[in-house]
């Protein structure tokens, strides 16, 4: 037996065509989309049951910030008339049931391995396959490896001297315990005011004795204006749905509303007062979308982030506490939060604002926490401290390509990520990243990027296959290019100036670097599509040897 069919013989040998990495949205339209395709897939699963950040996200008052009729997978049209939302903003049970409702719908639950967490995946080049290896010792080989981690789905929890001794109840809202937490007659301290602690602090001090909340950074948030939905809304919608997700793709952020045009700097300050007023009636995003250069020119971020601060001071009865809570970044360079009854919670005779920057945290107590200026006893600690985003996910994994090379050799463990659309890296043949660093991801429609990541990485494993191609890599070059690209567009925003979990600021240690694309969805989707009907532009492709007659 010749070398070659040695080698032939021993890629016959891989025990799928595809991993995929987690069962949530990415996964599970993953899993079906290449499935459907006739590719042997398998997804592995950290938890026992689908859903992803919903699936552990399970803390008081989660519940989604995007319309919920444009937070659903568009590919079904089936699924689309089958599902009905009962909100605007679904709360996470909600969402949880639409999610195992689709893999009921796609049986796809006898392809996912649950309560399996993938450890590290070495691409072996003398196969040209991927072994994966699991925490329980196990492994597997597959042609394509394929991450649906997400952004957000590696917990920070700051590591607090003297946590270990504390003698009350600790959680982190981004592990929930999925039974209820019982706050009832209980000091409880809440860490962190991003979108977790914004939502879980309303609904906590509904319940609790007394609650502390430790803030560093105040934050601007959004009136929800969450409501039930009218019948005929829902059927109006459903009928419409082949119009709206073709504006949902051509749009900014993946949802379909017109950006405005007009500066904010054109109009009177009357009109824009009125302007604002109207958004802010509204609730949700409407208020991001009222001028074009809101996150682009210092002056006209000034006039909504002012706006917003006024909002505050009529909200917050007490004076002393209003101004702890105004926020001085740049509106919207920060996720903007949606909120419901944020700021009156501050109202209520139990709830206290503590200010951690001004005298920070020292340590946490076996009675609870000590700061800089006072000590608080606590039975409870909840951690509303977000997530080690865009890149924590994937370099809390072993991955390593071409050369032994690992992805956080690669990215300098974080100090100079680059890759090519947010989906491929040079060095890492077959491996695929669903709205990785350097894509649209977080800052657009996230299911509807997901489909858009989805159905580019189907289409092109289809691809490789209708054309004997067995290896697929990004060029430097191209990555190069792209990654110059991206920074280029973001350095012409207000984004990377802010402190932020986009920049990677709320993890001590972390390098600082915006790894968002700021260019669109809808001109991003059409890069991809060009970069595809060009053969895959910007990648190296290896054709498969053929057989010795």
């Amino acid at each position: 037996m010749t070398n070659t069919e040695q080698n032939q013989q021993k890629k016959q040998k891989t025990d799928f065509d595809a991993v995929v990495i987690g069962a949530g949205f990415s996964g599970l339209y993953m899993l079906h989309r290449l499935r459907e395709a006739g590719f042997s897939t398998r997804v592995y699963e950290a938890g026992d049951g689908v859903g992803g950040v919903w699936y552990w996200n399970r803390y008081p008052g989660a519940r989604c910030d995007s319309e919920s009729i444009y937070y659903n997978y568009t590919f079904s049209d089936e699924l689309l008339q089958e599902w009905t939302w009962s909100s605007r903003y679904p709360e996470q049970p909600e969402i949880l049931r639409y999610l195992n409702y689709v893999a009921d719908k796609f049986n796809l639950r006898r392809d996912i391995q649950f309560e399996t967490r993938i450890t590290a995946a070495h691409y072996d080049e003398e196969n040209n396959c991927w072994s994966i290896h699991m925490e329980d010792g196990s492994s597997v080989s597959a042609t394509y490896f394929i991450s649906g981690v997400g952004c957000l789905s590696a917990a920070n929890i700051p590591r607090f001297k003297g946590l270990d001794d504390f003698k009350g109840q600790w959680y982190h809202t981004g592990h929930w315990p999925h039974e209820k937490v019982d706050f009832k007659g209980k000091r409880v301290g809440v860490i962190g005011n991003g979108s977790s602690g914004v939502q879980s602090i309303p609904m906590i001090a509904q319940e609790a004795e007394q609650l502390l909340v430790f803030q560093r950074t105040p934050q601007f948030t959004i009136p929800a204006r969450n409501h039930p939905y009218d019948p005929e809304f829902i059927q109006q919608t459903k009928e419409n749905y082949p119009q709206i997700r073709e504006q949902m793709k051509e749009s900014w952020g993946g949802f379909p509303i017109a950006p405005s045009v007009r500066s904010a700097l054109e109009d009177a300050p009357e009109v824009r007062q009125e302007v604002y007023e109207t958004a802010w009636e509204k609730g949700g995003f409407f208020l991001t979308y009222t001028y074009h250069d809101l996150t682009m020119d210092e002056a006209a971020n000034e006039t909504v982030s002012d706006f917003i601060r006024s909002k505050i001071r009529e909200t917050v009865h007490k004076p002393e506490v209003a101004e702890k809570l105004l926020p001085t970044y740049y509106f919207g360079t920060k996720r903007p939060i949606l909120d419901t009854h944020y700021f009156e919670t501050y109202n209520r005779e139990n709830v206290t604002l503590v200010d951690v920057k001004s005298a920070p945290i020292e340590e946490i107590t076996a009675k609870g926490l000590r700061t800089a200026e006072a000590e608080y006893e606590l039975d409870v600690l909840v951690f509303a401290t977000g997530y080690d985003g865009m890149t924590g996910p994937l370099l809390k994994i072993d991955i390593r390509g071409k050369d032994g090379l690992t992805l956080k050799e690669k990215w300098n463990e974080g100090a100079h990520v680059q890759t090519y659309l947010g989906i491929a890296n040079a060095g890492f043949p077959n491996f695929f990243m669903i709205t990785g660093p350097e894509s649209p991801s977080v800052l657009a429609n996230m299911p509807l990027a997901i489909e858009q990541h989805v159905e580019w990485i189907g289409d092109c494993i289809e691809y490789l296959r209708d054309h004997g191609i067995e290896k697929i890599e990004a060029t430097v070059e191209a990555e190069t290019a792209w990654s110059s690209h991206c920074r280029e567009v973001a350095d012409a925003t207000l984004y990377p100036k802010a402190d932020s979990w986009y920049t990677g600021a709320n993890i001590a240690g972390k390098p600082r670097s915006f790894l968002i694309y700021l260019g669109g969805f809808g001109p991003y989707r059409q890069i991809c599509q060009e970069v595809a009907a060009k053969g895959y532009d910007g990648f190296s492709l290896v054709a498969q040897p053929k057989p010795v007659s």
